[in-house]
């Protein structure tokens, strides 16, 4: 899944600044592409053959100290009039809205199975990313399943990633994160994430923000799709122009 939905508190985050043309290119090797409605409908083709995963919750900046205080931006009929292949939202467990942010998933639930429309659950940390650890991730993934949550973004950790994954009973895909020190890193982060049991990965500015974005998705899909290594995963993204097969 490729995250495009940074600008709903993060603003014209650097290399996203122009939403289209960041985009374009990479939809043809995205899965599924995450995104708020703003730019969904000003920055994406109608006719893009792309799974939506609509981000309804915001409601707080990145100026704002507790960003744990949002809600539900954008309405299940609205989701369903955009042709949404699922939503997405923040949970924020042990942050001071965490009670607001649970009922929001339990309400969203509730409403994507009348539409019958999966529900993403992003287990948000805001600003405190130490909390990636397996005991705060195995809390937060869990109470995300429980809740109904038909799958559940998360952090990877070490040591015991592979328990977060053991004890939520529905599927976890692996976010990016912020930008790491070199594609290798990312690579590995990847490798390690499928490795330990996730689906697969959300990455963004791990992708968009590299020298060289289309290497970077076809190497990071190498890995989710093809079991590649990071090492040979690396060579895709250094030919570049080569596509990796779908």
């Amino acid at each position: 899944m490729l995250a495009v939905d940074h600008g709903y508190f993060l603003g014209p985050t650097r290399k996203l600044e122009v939403p289209r043309k960041t985009i374009e290119p990479l939809i043809p090797y995205a899965d599924a592409i995450m995104l708020t409605r703003g730019v969904l409908r000003t920055s994406v083709d109608p006719g893009a053959n792309i799974p939506i995963v609509l981000r309804v919750s915001g409601g707080s900046s990145v100026l704002n100290e507790d960003l744990s205080n949002e809600a539900i931006t954008t309405g299940m009929r609205e989701a369903v009039r955009l042709n949404a292949s699922a939503v997405a939202l923040s949970i924020f467990v042990g942050a001071p809205r965490e009670h607001q942010s649970l009922v929001n998933l339990g309400r969203l639930v509730d409403e994507g199975e009348e539409a019958g429309m999966p529900v993403l659950a992003v287990t948000a940390v805001g600003k405190e990313l130490e909390k990636r650890d397996a005991r705060y991730l195995g809390l937060a993934t869990r109470i995300a399943a429980e809740f109904g949550a038909h799958l559940v973004k998360t952090y990877f950790c070490e040591p015991d990633f592979e328990k977060v994954v053991e004890s939520c009973p529905v599927p976890i895909v692996v976010a990016g994160g912020p930008k790491l020190e070199t594609e290798m890193d990312a690579l590995e982060l990847a490798e390690k994430s499928v490795g330990a049991g996730a689906a697969g990965v959300d990455m963004g500015r791990n992708i968009w923000q590299s020298s060289n974005p289309v290497g970077m998705i076809r190497a990071v899909r190498a890995i989710v799709h093809e079991r590649r290594n990071a090492k040979e995963a690396h060579a895709e993204y250094l030919r570049g122009s080569k596509a990796v097969k779908r």
